[in-house]
């Protein structure tokens, strides 16, 4: 039994996965939520309905409300906080108690609206120079929790953190690659999210195989084209933390960014979807982020573009269908 401690801050559908992972090593692992009742449910029943349904959640992982808690005596802190409610967690553990000394990894995929920042610069900024890696890939929740193969990579700047984070997190069945491009990682991470969405509009509208390959290949391009203008490396949206989580994301029947885009291809506007969802899409809110970014940085992301005046400007799908169809003609 392996007695190093593991604290997953967030108890939706993904910390809950890596939890289960993490518990079937042998470490010590203790999940922490905002909401007491949804904690205490979970502690009885050993199963999270909302996030995950249908897994069985170890009898040795803890469950706890309490942040102090949570983060006592903890060595890995891994962080699976939707990216807009992250910062208010950090402030409220910067108030209480934070392991200074532990190694964080950051599990979430989004870009913070107000600030504009990734989630390792939001950590960066509220906890200080912590250790920081970043894990991502083509990682559904579900498939990770029942043991499918998969594969993640884990970005650092630091050397130790990513040899480290592959020890921890490795199986033989959760394969982990490292690189140092932190920057692409998240952005890979992130801005597929927004493909996924244009992707499930496009399986709502009814259209084929043709048009989704389209909208994968030209939205690989602009996240890249992005990427490169934030400095990140190119090679990396080539990589598990693009293509690869780009390819899942659009394909997936799990995936809750197809989802929202399918209702909207439907006729169902973005407030009906998202009053129904328990699950937040991470994609909704980082479109807005990305367009932002794509004007500031200068940078032609038409896919975003118009996902964006879809979801925020009430365009019609097909309009925008139309509007990138009739772009105006240039070389691939």
């Amino acid at each position: 039994m392996n007695n190093k401690k593991i604290c997953v801050l967030g108890d939706g559908g993904w910390g809950t996965a890596l939890a289960i992972l993490l518990s079937r090593k042998g470490f010590n692992v203790t999940i922490w939520g905002a909401f007491p009742d949804y904690i205490a449910k979970m502690r009885k029943k050993r199963i999270n309905e909302k996030f995950l349904p249908g897994i069985n959640i170890p009898a040795e992982i803890n469950f706890t409300h309490s942040l102090e808690e949570a983060l006592k005596d903890t060595h890995l802190v891994i962080l699976a906080i939707p990216s807009q409610y992250l910062r208010d967690v950090l402030k409220k553990a910067k108030k209480i108690f934070y392991p200074k000394d532990a190694i964080y990894v950051s599990v979430i995929k989004g870009i913070e609206i107000a600030s504009l920042n990734r989630m390792s610069e939001v950590i960066y900024q509220e906890l200080g120079n912590v250790r920081l890696g970043v894990l991502s890939g083509p990682t559904i929740a579900y498939e990770v929790a029942v043991g499918l193969p998969t594969v993640a990579v884990v970005a650092s700047r630091d050397g130790y953190v990513r040899r480290y984070l592959q020890d921890i997190f490795i199986t033989e069945r959760f394969r982990i690659y490292t690189n140092n491009d932190v920057i692409g990682t998240e952005l890979g991470g992130s801005l597929k999210n927004i493909i996924a969405i244009a992707c499930g509009i496009s399986d709502g509208l009814k259209f084929g195989a043709n048009s989704k390959a389209a909208l994968l290949s030209r939205g690989l391009t602009e996240i890249t084209r992005l990427g490169k203008a934030m400095g990140a490396k190119t090679s990396t949206f080539s990589g598990i933390s693009g293509l690869g989580d780009l390819v899942t994301t659009c394909i997936s029947p799990y995936s809750r960014n197809r989802f929202v885009g399918e209702k909207i291809g439907k006729g169902k506007t973005l407030k009906q979807i998202q009053d129904r969802m328990q699950m937040i899409a991470e994609g909704v809110p980082t479109t807005k982020s990305a367009y932002a970014l794509s004007r500031i940085y200068r940078v032609e992301m038409p896919i975003t573009k118009e996902v964006y005046l879809v979801l925020y400007k009430n365009k019609s799908p097909l309009a925008a269908v139309e509007d990138l169809m009739r772009r105006q003609k240039k070389e691939e």
